[in-house]
């Protein structure tokens, strides 16, 4: 089954292929320009700092709905050995294996496919079990700093979190910006703020995936309207699951990170941020969300700090 027509409508509305030249690998990252950066800088009035990472563990936010996609499996390599012979300065090493994509990440823009494409029209054979990602691998993303703005859609009605069942339209993100007080510019990484991570605080991740608010097919267009460079939130799924639509499964990951090559984040915690953002009664900052550089990964954690 293709993808139905209301989908390809959407697409050739956000479609950015070519609009920063056929070789190009970053999409809506080249926004954030020098100038967006140094507007960004003045961001800060009081230096505060606020993680939005969850923490790395084995009983993290995966329950097992996406196969490979494991909890961090910590291990001690070796503990107090003193590798230079008896008496010597004694190292403890670990390693970890898990999924990329498993707590606080970025989706690279080769995460998902349709139609057999990848962002700007690259063909997804691209990516291969050995070669990797061969084009838009997170590790062509550099350094993602930038002004961040929070849309708190939860915080703008009055609400804790949204239901499960809610799909934030283009309405709700403008509503969350007047309640803000600002306008989204050209290069703002965007959060979004629903509430749901919550659920996975208070220990239920089953429910904290399932059902989950998220993002409306519809906001795709809201995004490239404003020319958006990023958007993270704080769900398992990103968009509204189950889908709006009966049958159409990630139509906005394909929609931001095929059609109109813009990173997505999942998983942020915006509890401390959206408060702080009330106290503050301002919901703009500096944002820095550098991307782990695995070469040719379709994705990758990420310890997102905002700076009031």
């Amino acid at each position: 089954m293709g993808m139905p027509a209301a989908f390809h409508d959407i697409a050739k509305r956000v479609n950015n292929w070519g609009r920063w030249g056929a070789a190009d690998e970053i999409g809506t990252l080249n926004l954030i320009t020098d100038e967006v950066v140094r507007a960004a800088a003045a961001e800060i009035r009081t230096g505060r700092r606020i993680p939005l990472a969850l923490p790395l563990k084995e009983d993290g936010v995966q329950a097992g709905m996406i196969p490979g996609r494991i909890n961090p499996l910590h291990t001690m390599v070796q503990i107090n050995q003193e590798i230079f012979g008896p008496g010597t300065v004694a190292c403890s090493d670990d390693a970890v294996t898990m999924g990329l994509q498993c707590a606080t990440h970025w989706d690279a823009l080769t995460h998902v496919s349709h139609s057999g494409r990848i962002y700007n029209g690259r063909p997804a054979g691209t990516i291969t079990p050995h070669g990797r990602a061969e084009f838009s691998g997170i590790d062509k993303a550099g350094p993602v700093v930038s002004r961040g703005v929070l849309l708190d859609v939860a915080r703008a009605k009055g609400l804790d979190r949204l239901p499960g069942g809610h799909a934030v339209t283009p309405g709700d993100l403008a509503e969350a910006e007047e309640f803000a007080g600002v306008t989204v510019r050209a290069g703002d990484i965007v959060l979004v703020r629903t509430g749901q991570i919550q659920v996975y605080l208070a220990g239920d991740k089953h429910g904290y995936g399932f059902p989950s608010p998220g993002l409306s097919v519809h906001t795709p267009q809201w995004f490239h309207a404003r020319d958006v460079a990023a958007v993270a939130n704080d769900t398992l799924t990103f968009e509204i699951f189950p889908p709006e639509i009966d049958d159409l499964w990630l139509p906005v990951h394909a929609l931001d990170l095929v059609e109109m090559g813009m990173h997505q984040g999942q998983n942020w915690n915006l509890e401390k941020l959206s408060t702080a953002c009330a106290e503050a009664r301002r919901y703009t900052f500096l944002l820095s969300a550098m991307p782990e550089p695995f070469v040719g990964a379709v994705g990758t954690p990420v310890s997102p700090v905002a700076v009031l």
